[in-house]
């Protein structure tokens, strides 16, 4: 593998992203307005589409594991209204993060028909408008973590914020192709949270389930940054298909799902899970190998477009095993 890192459109902030990641960053790809809630009047609507809901859902489904796993058998009534609160104050804190780089960004998605229809590539939303808002729902999601979770919650989620918003975006995303594997580091982040916000500290199950997201963000981001190689290149990003090509990027897809699947049987063998879990996990993990072994031997765009989607599944279905298995063991 590479030395380089890169892309949390997934992520808080995610990885994806966008992932965008990840945990995991960490999300998946926007449709146009697609991405926005329909029902709202237009510039609500607008401000809604800066957060990247789908992969705010994401962030947040992630980080809610995290709360689940951390209490043993069936949660109290207490750990119920511990989780609500938690989960608000991550989502406003993740989606400002997200508004934060659609505006550093504006220039770069205006470019790319991925991201031109964003209402800051769009100039539909100002400068000031933009980052009040990100300021306004950053500064709500950490009081509340601050004051009704803990401290420690709060602080893991604003060095999130930090860490996708000022170290992906400006630093890193523009200056290494590996900007999605060091990056991917702040998608990574809600199971964390999660634990963090229901324990009051981080274990290593934790750490398990961040590694977990971490070494998915990549091929997660490399398969869609693949298909959107031309794009990447007359935005300007050193993206790892523009920068080492097409057969490095794919080679690198397919040694990343076999480290990912190693890391997806770590839950079982640290007693975290039992065998419902490692079956689905070997399966997934199995079926994330074989579309990066077919993405290897013979790429095509429409093939590199499923194993980003498959990459959407793998995550979501591993986490709500591992949801489903903690009530079986």
């Amino acid at each position: 593998m590479t030395n380089n890192k890169p892309h949390p459109d997934a992520a808080i902030p995610p990885p994806g992203r966008s992932q965008g990641g990840a945990a995991p960053s960490r999300g998946s790809e926007p449709q146009g307005v697609g991405a926005v809630v329909t029902g709202l009047p237009s510039r609500w609507r607008q401000f809604n589409a800066l957060t990247k809901p789908r992969v705010i859902q994401l962030i947040v489904f992630c980080a809610l594991i995290g709360m689940v796993l951390a209490v043993p058998g069936v949660p109290s009534w207490a750990h119920v209204q511990r989780a609500l609160i938690a989960c608000l104050g991550i989502w406003l804190v993740a989606g400002a993060a997200a508004a934060f780089n659609c505006l550093v960004e504006k220039g770069i998605d205006a470019k790319m028909k991925r991201t031109a229809w964003r209402p800051t590539a769009k100039g539909q939303l100002s400068d000031w408008q933009t980052l009040l808002f990100s300021t306004l729902l950053c500064a709500a999601g950490s009081v509340i973590l601050y004051v009704w979770v803990n401290p420690l919650t709060m602080w893991l989620t604003f060095a999130t914020f930090i860490g996708y918003a000022v170290i992906y975006t400006v630093i890193l995303k523009p200056l290494t192709p590996q900007n999605i594997v060091i990056g991917g580091a702040s998608g990574a982040m809600p199971p964390v949270l999660g634990w963090a916000a229901m324990t009051g500290d981080v274990g290593p199950e934790a750490m398990i389930l961040f590694l977990i997201i971490f070494l998915w963000t990549p091929p997660h981001f490399w398969a869609l940054a693949l298909y959107r190689v031309e794009d990447y290149r007359k935005s300007g990003l050193p993206m790892l298909p523009v920068t080492h090509g097409n057969a490095f990027t794919r080679l690198q897809v397919l040694l990343y799902t076999f480290i990912l699947m190693a890391a997806c049987l770590l839950p079982f063998i640290y007693g975290m899970s039992g065998y419902l879990y490692l079956v689905v996990a070997i399966g997934l993990s199995l079926g994330f190998c074989w579309y990066g072994w077919k993405l290897w031997r013979n790429y095509s765009d429409a093939l590199a477009r499923k194993t980003f989607r498959f990459s959407l599944i793998h995550l979501s279905a591993l986490f709500a095993a591992l949801l489903v298995d903690h009530y079986l063991i």
